[in-house]
């Protein structure tokens, strides 16, 4: 990394009102002041202060590229900490690649995937929470996910984990002397107040990890399943939900044959909502594979939505998805309300004990209603991030459940009046994996794992 100056592309390929290119690295500003001239060509941008902006033209030779506006940011107040240079120019895909061109033809390098943000980590700026939060904003699905993500970009997460890994290292630091100057430092008493600060950490990780699964909800949306018989309403449901014709509705029983899957926001439940085959018996070989896909979806769900249309009895395919669902979180939707009903909500309820609502998808009512359900069952009747942090990244929670377990090690260790130097040993395990959060303890593979989900010019 030292002396290599990357260049990158950081706006969409696509054409657009602007582009923007971007630079990092020693030799940034003299790259960009070799091809730019200034309205009058006689300003020199190595002489320019920091974090001010310019207005002129890119070249390529002889050749003008683009009229331009280049932004000067010195180190070590950057992304980075190294000079970085922003390009802003008109946004056609020819045009930003071809001032890109020039970069790398007068001594850039082509910036690999995310290396301006981990040249921001491996300098210092910024741990590696914050850098997987950088990703987490872009990548935002919702509302709850973006402010979640602009917390732990904050450093909300990388606080917590380090008031922990303060307080194991302190511990660690008076075993330690204790066993090389047993003279002049007394441990007697110390396996009890060991204790109490292990106890209190645990509390404290246990609670990030409970957070785990609300912040995977909130990252990747409630996992949802339509299911039901065929032509009981499931496609029509998915439309209304995402506001448009994304399945086929007709007449003909067994339409939906493969598996429909979309994003979807109701007033801020973040939903990933899959449409499935419907559910009964068939000798069709294609209908059959979509039957059992819609098994397999709901035995992986977080919550199952059951559509029973209400204009027809129950049957032996309501009693076999019944028994599919029994044991899971799931909401009944009754639907057709809008029709001359033969099926009650009593002669549901004699078999499940889910939520049960009554819809019409044609007239669209219940969708309210729904809402109001999802919110208790999965955000205790509120929908709000305020001062609570939560865990949403699974390497974290891999790392803090490890944490815990060689806690839980010393815990059984001072309990058993073992000696001093015993506790060493595991409290340092859950100092290296809380480290490996926020990148102190991590191997190089893994951060290049990270960073190469990232795009190109982050």
């Amino acid at each position: 990394m030292k002396g290599s100056t990357i260049a990158a592309i950081s706006t969409g390929m696509t054409n657009s009102g602007i582009g923007k290119i971007r630079l990092s690295g020693s030799h940034a500003i003299d790259i960009v002041h070799s091809i730019y001239k200034s309205k009058n060509k006689h300003k020199n941008l190595l002489d320019v202060k920091s974090h001010t902006i310019h207005y002129g033209y890119i070249y390529d030779g002889e050749v003008l590229i683009d009229e331009v506006l280049v932004l000067i940011m010195k180190a070590p107040a950057t992304y980075t900490t190294e000079d970085v240079v922003e390009i802003d120019c008109h946004g056609g895909v020819v045009v930003m690649n071809k001032i890109l061109q020039t970069l790398l033809k007068n001594g850039a390098r082509l910036a690999e995937p995310g290396e301006f943000t981990k040249r921001a980590f491996l300098n210092g700026r910024i741990d590696l929470t914050q850098a997987e939060a950088v990703i987490d904003v872009i990548n935002s699905k919702n509302e709850l996910a973006l402010i979640s993500s602009a917390k732990q970009l904050n450093g909300t997460v990388s606080e917590k984990i380090n008031d922990v890994r303060n307080s194991i290292v302190k511990d660690i630091a008076f075993i330690e002397a204790a066993i090389d100057d047993p003279e002049h430092i007394d441990s007697d008493g110390f396996s009890e107040e060991l204790v109490t600060h292990i106890e209190k950490n645990i509390g404290i990780l246990n609670k990030l990890l409970d957070s785990s699964n609300y912040g995977r909800i909130i990252k990747e949306g409630i996992h949802t399943v339509i299911i039901g018989k065929p032509n009981v309403g499931k496609s029509s449901l998915l439309n209304l939900l995402v506001g448009n014709e994304k399945a086929i509705v007709t007449e003909v029983a067994g339409t939906t044959r493969d598996i429909l899957e979309e994003y979807i926001d109701i007033k801020g439940i973040p939903l990933r909502i899959v449409d499935t085959a419907g559910i009964r018996s068939s000798e069709d070989i294609v209908e059959k594979i979509g039957i059992s896909r819609a098994k397999k979806f709901a035995e992986d769900a977080d919550l199952i939505i059951y559509v029973v249309d209400g204009t027809t009895a129950l049957d032996e395919n309501d009693f076999e998805i019944i028994e599919l669902i029994k044991d899971k979180k799931a909401i009944v939707l009754l639907n057709k309300i809008d029709l001359d009903l033969v099926l009650s909500k009593e002669d549901i309820i004699k078999y499940l004990d889910h939520p049960l609502i009554e819809i019409s998808t044609k007239e669209e009512t219940g969708i309210e209603t729904l809402e109001a359900v999802l919110k208790d069952m999965f955000f205790e009747g509120k929908i709000a991030i305020n001062d609570e942090i939560y865990i949403t990244n699974i390497r974290h929670k891999e790392a803090i459940i490890e944490s815990i377990n060689s806690l839980h090690m010393v815990l059984d260790s001072a309990k058993e009046g073992l000696p001093e130097d015993f506790f060493s040993i595991d409290l340092m395990n859950a100092y290296e994996a809380l480290g490996s959060i926020i990148g102190e303890t991590v191997e190089e593979d893994l951060i290049d794992k990270i960073f190469a989900d990232f795009c190109m010019g982050k």
